[in-house]
Formats: C-alpha cells, structure tokens, sequence
C-alpha cells in the first residue's frame, strides 16, 4: 500500500514544484509580450454587449496575461515524461512511479494535449485583438474529439454501458453509447466558463480531479490516480499564483485541455475499471454543472419570458452582481466543491 500512496503523492509533488518552477519565466514572457486581450470587455451570448459583467470585470480584462493554462498542462506532461525517462534509466526505483500506460492514460493525455493546443491557438486570436476561434467552432472540435475518443472506448475497450446512480447494473447503451459520451463532452466543456474569477477555476478543477484521483486509487487503477494527481498538482501550482490579484488567466488553453480529459477520465473509471465514474461526475462538477445550467436558465429566461432569470450568468457573476466581493464568491464555491467532491467520491466506492 505504501508503494501505491507514493506513486499519487510523488506525480502531484512533481507537478507542482515544475510548475511553481515554471510560472517566473513563464509570466516574464507573458507580460514582456503583453499577452492579453487588447480590448476590454465581452458579449453576452445573444451577441450584445455583457454590460453589468463589463462594469464588473472590464478593468481587469486588459493588463492580466491569458495562458496561465500552460503553467498546468505543461507541468503534468512534463512530470509524466520525466517519470517516464527516469523509469528507463533506473528501472529498479522509478518504474513504478511511471504513469503513461496505453491502457489507462494515453487517451486522457492526448485529449489534455489536443484541446491545449486549440485553447493555446485560441488564446492567441484573443491576444492578436480578435474575438478568438469562433464558439461553434470549438465547440465542432470538442464534438470531433470526443466522437473519436467515444470511438475508442466503443469498438477497442468494447465498452457501451454507464453507470446510473442508485442501479446496480450499468445502463446498456448499444451504439448510443458514442453520442452519449459527445454530449457529456460538450456539457463539460461548456462548464469551463467557471474561469470568470481570481482563483475560482483553478480550485474547483482541483478539488474534481483529486476526487476522481481517490475513485481511480480505491478501483486499482494506479495510472490514472497517478495522472490525475499530477494535475492537482499542475493546478496547486497555478493556484498559488491566481491568488488575487491573479498573475494571469487559466484562460481557453486550460479550461479545454482540463474539461477534455476529464470527461475521458470519468468514463474510464466507469464501466472499463469497474466504479461509477459517469454517475458520480454531476455531483462531483457540481460547480461546473451549475455554471451551464444558469447560462441555460439564463436563455430560457429570455426566449420565453422575455426577461433574465439572473442580474447575470454565469452564476458566480450574477453573486457578484449581488453584491458579494469576489474573494467570497470564490471561497465559497471552493467550500461547495470541496463538499461535493467528497458526497461524490462516497457515492462512487459504496
């Protein structure tokens, strides 16, 4: 047991001293080359200008570098290579703290790293004075990832059912499963405008994958506990230095490549390792899923009331519109995160 606690506890240690590691030269890039939106304020999703989020965060929008999401990927890839490598040179001490298996976590580390690279192209339209990618077309990626990881879990994992809380066998979903697992993608991914507030995003996705770390590790599935400890790790690491006043943003180049392999997680901690990855992820993205369903009451509200339902969605802005300071819509989100990951990492090991 003692080598199976080393092999979470080293990943996430790792990540996060290369990303504290990181992070000097890192900003020194990011702020020599002026690295952030070039314009102030956003639209609304009905395309009009966001006029009580801009009169909240407008100030904050220009002079605060994008792609602090490089600081967590990076880290994660690099503690996993490093791991890798020193496995290969000194089999007999590091080889079972080496995570990258085809059977647990090349799948989640090539989404991570796809959707990376779209966030970090993205990120770069918004600091070229764009809008960035435009939303359907990220959203048509997520789609396009998805449906090709969906693919794999299909026809190579021979996998087609989920779990469903409080049944005890999984749900049978037949080729269902592939769309099924598309939409979670793009739910989950719609959640990653949670990124709205000094380290808000960056604790919330740490408390889910340490939740998801624990569901892995009680499962047997070492690789996977492994990967997502270091992205609590990677993510401490960014935390540390999006206290407010944020140093920057986790910006579209995070949030994509965190959402994309959480959702790969999830289901392989399902069915394919025997838990109840999918069941339990509502509860434990709790944070995540409230921040789509207000932005889906929001709309609602106006299409078929034809007045808003909240001051302002998504939902950690619309506290802030309130009255609540920033500070406290954070730590109480982080408090309901907390909560929520332990209720869910419960619910999945009874």
């Amino acid at each position: 047991m003692t080598l199976e606690v080393m092999r979470i506890f080293v990943p996430a240690t790792l990540a996060f001293l290369i990303g504290v590691a990181l992070t000097p030269l890192l900003t020194h890039y990011l702020y020599k080359y002026k690295m952030w939106k070039q314009k102030a304020g956003k639209t609304a999703m009905d395309g009009t200008p966001a006029t009580l989020r801009n009169q909240l965060h407008a100030h904050k929008d220009v002079g605060t570098p994008l792609f602090g999401g490089v600081v967590v990927w990076a880290s994660v890839l690099l503690t996993a290579d490093l791991l890798a490598l020193l496995a290969r040179a000194f089999p007999d001490v590091f080889a079972s703290l080496a995570f990258i298996s085809r059977s647990q976590t090349w799948v989640p580390m090539a989404a991570m790293a796809l959707g990376a690279l779209v966030g970090f192209a993205d990120d770069l339209y918004v600091v070229g004075g764009k809008e960035g990618i435009r939303v359907r077309v990220r959203l048509a990626f997520v789609a396009a990832v998805a449906l090709l990881c969906a693919w794999w879990f299909y026809d190579k994992l021979d996998v087609s059912s989920v779990t469903v809380p409080f049944m005890a066998m999984p749900l049978e979903l037949g080729v269902l499963f592939i769309p099924f697992f598309v939409l979670v993608a793009l739910f989950i991914y719609a959640g990653g405008v949670i990124d709205g507030l000094d380290g808000l995003a960056g604790g919330i996705f740490a408390t889910i994958f340490s939740a998801y770390a624990g569901i892995a590790f009680f499962h047997g599935q070492y690789d996977i506990a492994a990967l997502c400890a270091a992205l609590v790790g990677g993510l401490l690491a960014f935390v540390w230095f999006n206290i407010p006043p944020a140093r920057f943003y986790l910006s579209e180049t995070g949030t994509m490549a965190l959402t994309m392999a959480l959702v790969v997680i999830a289901f392989l901690t399902d069915v394919k390792g025997g838990g109840r990855g999918v069941s339990v992820l509502p509860i434990v993205a709790l944070p995540l899923v409230a921040t789509v369903a207000s932005n889906v009451v929001q709309i609602l509200g106006k299409k078929m009331l034809g007045r808003k339902i909240l001051r302002i969605a998504p939902l950690h802005h619309h506290f802030e519109a309130i009255g609540w300071p920033a500070y406290k819509v954070t730590m109480r989100y982080w408090v309901v995160g907390v909560v929520a990951a332990i209720v869910g990492l419960t619910l999945a090991l009874v």
